[in-house]
């Protein structure tokens, strides 16, 4: 080899000769063969080398045997002007199919258990407030809101949640792109339906029916960022838990028939204002880059 540079060598007339009398050793031998592949005048120069061999005058009879015993190629009449092929039209996927696909993108968000227990949720305030007179249905339901599409998510993602998710995690539309598509369909169902339940009940000194849009959705978010690394189910344990924690503490504590109003008021803490809605912003803006950041860990199966 010439030109000391590892990076820029030559093979050298001395070393083609070596080369082609085989008594090159074998790793400068793989070296060489791995130069000439890109390097036009050295593979010339090795080629000439082994020409002058006894195997190059060998494999030269070789060569003209085998082209003069070649049959001649036929005379093919000149080609017609080529003409832009039309494309073939997609065929359409059965409507029964691409439903069915849908449905299972989308998870127990349409399917399943999951949607009549949110009917219950619903309903169950409703009932609350005007069969019984409960007077903190509203913020019963805003305590409890919030967890709901945590438990979605964790319910329609996870190797609890599908029998293929191995392989559909591996697949190009498996993955955070799954995760996404499902979480979606739980929002989509759960905050509609809760938000306006929210607003037909009476308020009671509880914040707006809307004020659980964006913790629900940090929430949810933090919860998919976090099962990146603990998993599904204690992610949604640890986002869950502690939103629960953090609202439902001081009910314990309070005097009796006050209990309704410190949760009112605790939830007023947590929601009200625009302190509070825009840190539940920023925490749902941070879990989605955390997401992003995270998001090859999608492409495995999480832990449960």
């Amino acid at each position: 080899m010439t030109n000391g540079n590892a990076r820029s060598w030559h093979v050298s007339a001395d070393l083609a000769a070596r080369y082609a009398g085989g008594v090159l050793p074998e790793t400068e031998a793989w070296s060489l063969e791995k130069h000439v592949e890109s390097c036009a005048g050295c593979a010339s120069r090795v080629s000439e080398a082994v020409h002058g061999t006894t195997a190059g005058a060998v494999l030269a009879q070789a060569r003209k045997a085998v082209l003069a015993a070649a049959p001649e190629p036929p005379r093919l009449p000149p080609a017609p002007a080529a003409t832009p092929p039309s494309r073939p039209a997609r065929p359409k996927a059965p409507v029964a199919s691409r439903l069915a696909r849908l449905l299972w993108a989308a998870g127990p968000a349409v399917r399943g258990a999951w949607l009549p227990a949110v009917l219950v949720v619903a309903g169950g305030a409703l009932g609350l407030a005007y069969g019984t007179g409960f007077p903190g249905a509203r913020a019963l339901l805003l305590a409890v809101a919030p967890v709901v599409p945590v438990a979605g998510v964790t319910l329609s993602y996870g190797p609890h949640a599908d029998p293929l998710h191995e392989i559909a995690a591996s697949t190009p539309g498996g993955g955070l792109r799954l995760a996404l598509t499902r979480t979606v369909a739980v929002l989509a169902v759960s905050l509609p339906l809760l938000t306006l339940t929210g607003l037909l009940l009476p308020a009671s000194g509880a914040p707006a029916a809307a004020a659980w849009l964006l913790p629900g959705l940090a929430l949810t978010l933090g919860s998919l960022a976090l099962a990146s690394f603990l998993g599904c189910r204690t992610a949604a344990w640890l986002t869950g838990g502690g939103w629960l924690c953090a609202v439902l503490a001081p009910v314990p504590t309070s005097p009796a028939g006050a209990s309704t109003a410190r949760l009112a008021g605790q939830l007023s803490r947590c929601l009200d204002g625009v302190g509070a809605q825009s840190a539940w912003a920023a925490a749902a803006v941070l879990s989605a880059a955390l997401l992003a950041v995270r998001r090859a860990a999608f492409d495995r199966p999480l832990d449960q």
